[in-house]
């Protein structure tokens, strides 16, 4: 076994309320152009990687199926041990317009079926999320899907899909880092059993600048960027931390050889703040 291939094998495995498992750290492509994210998606399955965070609403998703058709990931074998992530573009919402987009994200990517699918954003000022569900039910009846989630949906917003389809999302994907920690909305997830997924788990690095990660970090002989990540993973948390270097991208999945104390916890837990690094869920809709 390779260096590379150890790396990946030392990440756990997050179960989820249906039974399937999903590796807790993942790669995000988000803001990696189509050319651009072929060499960055493979360089990271090449170091071990086996979850890929995507979307349509990224505009790489014939990038990232090159990557993984290119890197044998696509089908076969191979293809049992990836974990590919994609989401909805929210201005596809809806049962009928869900399934052709569906349909096309599929054969961007390359592949027979997605681990998992998720709505984008709920945008609860034109609400779809309802009808979105049921076309993923479908999908995940036909196998094309194993399961669903959804990104950026608050309590309310998860209370009214439950209303209207009797079912909770496996995943909700969220940004939460430790400025802004999102604790009623991780809490309300983890009581109904929905596995809490961070983006922008370090705050896109503001959150590496304020000297309580630079100075845990000194103590166990890592990076601040591995403090963070650390943080998230002894959370429970799933993670898709976000770099276009191999050397950063083998970093951050170099987590497991240290652990935090419970004082070093409770000093990154007093960092939480009013003020969020990305968009507001009640307004924003990512199309």
């Amino acid at each position: 076994m390779t260096q590379e291939t150890q790396a990946g094998a030392q990440v756990p495995m997050v179960r989820l309320h249906d039974g399937n498992e999903i590796p807790q750290v993942g790669l995000g492509v988000l803001r990696i152009d189509d050319e651009g994210v072929t060499p960055v998606v493979e360089s990271a399955l090449q170091v071990g990687y086996r979850h890929i965070d995507g979307a349509a609403g990224y505009d790489n998703e014939g990038g990232v199926g090159r990557a993984l058709e290119e890197v044998g990931y696509a089908s076969g074998p191979q293809r049992e041990r990836l974990w590919m992530t994609t989401k909805l573009r929210d201005s596809e919402q809806g049962y009928d317009s869900a399934l052709r987009a569906f349909d096309r994200q599929l054969g961007l990517l390359r592949l027979d079926y997605v681990d998992m699918y998720m709505i984008h954003w709920p945008t609860p000022f034109d609400w779809r999320s309802g009808e979105t569900w049921k076309a993923f039910v479908r999908l995940r009846d036909e196998g094309r899907v194993r399961t669903l989630g959804v990104c950026n949906f608050m309590p309310s917003d998860l209370e009214r899909l439950h209303g209207e389809t009797g079912e909770y999302p496996t995943v909700n994907q969220i940004e939460l880092h430790p400025t802004w920690q999102q604790r009623e909305v991780t809490a309300y997830c983890r009581e109904h059993g929905i596995a809490v997924e961070a983006y922008s788990p370090m705050a896109r690095g503001a959150d590496l600048a304020n000297g309580v990660a630079e100075e845990i970090a000194a103590v166990h002989g890592v990076t601040p960027a591995q403090v963070i990540l650390r943080w998230h993973i002894e959370n429970g948390t799933i993670i898709i931390p976000k770099s276009v270097h191999r050397d950063r991208q083998e970093e951050n999945l170099d987590l497991f050889g240290f652990a935090l104390t419970d004082e070093e916890h409770r000093r990154i837990d007093a960092l939480d703040g009013p003020t969020r690094a990305g968009h507001d869920p009640a307004t924003f809709s990512y199309a």
